[in-house]
């Protein structure tokens, strides 16, 4: 099996750090792929980077996975799952978005779930689509630990200490049965957060590759006509 993973961003070295947590979180066997457009901002934080992502993404998306024979299913490594619907009505593979997929595997693991994610502006995007998706009900609250994208990587340990005070907060205030990290930058961090607060925390990329090999596995993916199997009405 051979996934596709993007980024929709253009920073490489955030690609990298998504490819590897996409390979620890896969089975044996299975390739993982991860890639990234060059002319998209540097990181999607709100709607306005949503939008001026869209053009590049769609030709990379276009030009890597319409090749046919290429790949079993893609990943889009973005919280904000951007361009996802369109995305699956082009491709004749399933495509999965890393924030559905840590909802899904959230609500797997408990009732009711909160999210952190980096900016306070990305917020009401991520509610937009536990709306869209029929989640909004399991949603405590999205939170916003101010911690900007690439500052994940460019002052780490600062990074995870906030994300890992909203997190304290999150428990005291929601009291949440799971916790999403809401960034696939922070794909790193979900062990460690989980070891600190003795509860599951889901990091949306390993949530989509498993998601990713459970569709393909099942036989189900040689079915679609077009990605459209999970697009919410």
């Amino acid at each position: 099996m051979h996934i596709l993973v993007i980024n929709p961003n253009s920073t490489a070295s955030m690609t990298r750090s998504i490819e590897t947590a996409a390979r620890l979180a896969a089975r044996p066997g299975t390739q993982i792929t991860a890639i990234n457009p060059t002319d998209t901002p540097a990181s999607i934080q709100g709607p306005e980077d949503g939008l001026a992502t869209l053009p590049g993404l769609f030709s990379l998306f276009e030009s890597a996975v319409m090749a046919p024979g290429g790949y079993d299913a893609c990943v889009i490594a973005c919280f904000d799952d951007t361009g996802l619907m369109e995305l699956r009505r082009r491709a004749a593979i399933p495509v999965i978005g890393i924030g559905e997929a840590a909802f899904q595997m959230a609500m797997l693991l408990g009732q009711r779930f909160s999210v952190v994610t980096t900016l306070s502006v990305s917020i009401p995007v991520i509610e937009d689509n536990l709306r869209a998706y029929g989640y909004a009900s399991r949603c405590i609250r999205v939170r916003a630990s101010e911690v900007p994208v690439l500052a994940l990587e460019s002052d780490a340990e600062a990074s995870a200490d906030a994300i890992a005070a909203e997190i304290g907060r999150a428990m005291r205030e929601d009291r949440p049965d799971a916790i999403v990290l809401g960034c696939a930058g922070m794909a790193g961090l979900a062990e460690r957060m989980s070891d600190a607060y003795r509860l599951p925390v889901i990091d949306g990329v390993a949530a989509a590759i498993a998601l990713a090999e459970a569709t393909v596995t099942t036989g189900n993916a040689r079915r679609l006509k077009s990605g459209l199997a999970l697009v919410p009405a």
